[in-house]
């Protein structure tokens, strides 16, 4: 299943709902980030909402959870302009709030949620689908180290355990929609369902 049909299949999910809201969750490296900015290129309207902006600091994968809820999710279904709290990764402590007024109002189509934490129970009610997107940690490790450089290879296995655990608890993978197998790179993802592809590369 490539981009294209990812697109044209959460297209179809998204009819009649506006907002449309879609969480790609997964472990890091595993191309969440690449994949929301290609779908967001070929479904219109779209709006992209990165974890990366909510979770406080390297322990905070749980934490995010409710602040994307509280200051995302929920504000999605009214009408007010939506704010949402940020982590200065630098200074490793709480930046200013940044307005989001590509989330409107008015709302945008679909909104793409992705990072880990993404597709957790609390999030449910307010996805129209969830997506699950996953690679061997090697290979995870080397785009997710290429991505960010040094500032994160000490936190790689912390950050992974949380994922895991989070992961288990949640049944993320369990409750996805869509599992996409990234191995060859999210570009042309396989889409699996319990380790057996169900959709050929093209």
């Amino acid at each position: 299943m490539t981009p294209q049909e990812l697109a044209r299949y959460l297209a179809g999910r998204c009819a009649g709902r506006v907002p449309c809201v879609v969480a790609i969750d997964g472990p890091s490296g595993a191309g969440k980030t690449t994949l929301a900015k290609a779908l967001a290129a070929r479904l219109p309207d779209a709006a992209v909402v990165h974890l990366d902006d909510l979770y406080p600091g390297w322990d905070g994968l749980d934490a995010a959870v409710p602040l994307l809820v509280e200051h995302v999710l929920a504000p999605l279904a009214g009408p007010a302009p939506i704010v949402v709290p940020a982590w200065d990764w630098t200074r490793d402590a709480p930046g200013p709030a940044r307005p989001r007024p590509d989330l409107g109002p008015p709302r945008p189509a679909v909104v793409l949620v992705e990072g880990a934490g993404s597709g957790a129970r609390a999030c449910a009610p307010y996805l129209t689908a969830l997506v699950w997107l996953e690679a061997p940690e090697p290979l995870r490790k080397e785009r997710a180290l290429a991505r960010d450089g040094a500032a994160y290879a000490p936190h790689w296995d912390g950050w992974a355990r949380q994922e895991r655990r989070h992961a288990a608890r949640e049944r993320t993978r369990e409750r996805a929609d869509l599992v996409l197998d990234a191995t060859p790179g999210p570009e042309n993802p396989i889409v699996v369902r319990g380790g057996r592809s169900v959709a050929s590369r093209g």
